[in-house]
């Protein structure tokens, strides 16, 4: 972890108007193709939700500005981030779920499995307190939503990146999911935003590199 020098970081003005703002946080939604990397991720009897909290882990982790974070005025870069990410119980409510990142996406998946089956025996919607090198994830599978909003507590400033994905559907030919994105816009802008979608449909597009060969 680095901390950011505001005298010389080029998002300083922007850094210093957008964090006074009473909601600086904005979000984008659009939907990116599955039609490659669906049929693998069935093919080899992978979790589809396993899958897709893992692709974007590593896409925002490959941009800097989703590792960033603000801490009581501060600005830090983590080296890593690790996906936080809500999954349903029996009983239909949601437990909050954090796994460790790791960059192969085998090892990645054993761990998400392991974790997976912890938290639905013993749920919880308690954070690590003070821990802030994570994204908040969640999967609406049941909607093929059009734009998301997440719940924000700005006392303190919540500067987390949030991601959501939906129900896919049929486009002609293609298999396409609805994706969500919210970030703090004193730390990133749309700019960055593109280039986490283009980071996440690269992937798609080559599920063998992504999740390694079969």
């Amino acid at each position: 972890m680095r901390h950011i020098n505001l005298e010389t970081w080029p998002r300083r003005e922007h850094f210093s108007v957008f964090s006074a703002w009473g909601y600086p946080h904005f979000s984008l939604c659009a939907n990116v193709d599955l039609t490659a990397f669906y049929p693998v991720v069935k093919q080899r009897g992978i979790s589809f939700n396993v899958a897709t909290v893992y692709v974007i882990a590593r896409a925002a982790n490959a941009i800097p500005e989703f590792r960033l974070r603000i801490r009581a005025g501060e600005v830090v870069e983590h080296e890593i981030v690790h996906p936080g990410t809500t999954i349903l119980t029996s009983e239909d409510i949601f437990t909050f779920c954090s796994i460790d990142y790791i960059e192969n996406f085998s090892l990645f998946a054993a761990r998400a499995k392991e974790k997976i089956a912890y938290v639905q025996e013993h749920p919880t919607l308690k954070d690590d307190l003070g821990r802030d090198d994570l994204f908040y994830m969640t999967a609406i599978p049941w909607v093929s939503f059009t734009s998301f909003m997440h719940p924000l507590d700005l006392d303190p400033v919540d500067s987390v990146p949030r991601f959501a994905w939906g129900k896919f559907f049929e486009d002609g030919e293609l298999l396409k999911m609805p994706l969500s994105v919210q970030g703090h816009h004193a730390l990133m802008d749309g700019l960055h935003m593109g280039r986490f979608y283009a980071e996440v449909q690269e992937y798609l597009h080559h599920p063998d590199v992504v999740l390694g060969e079969a």
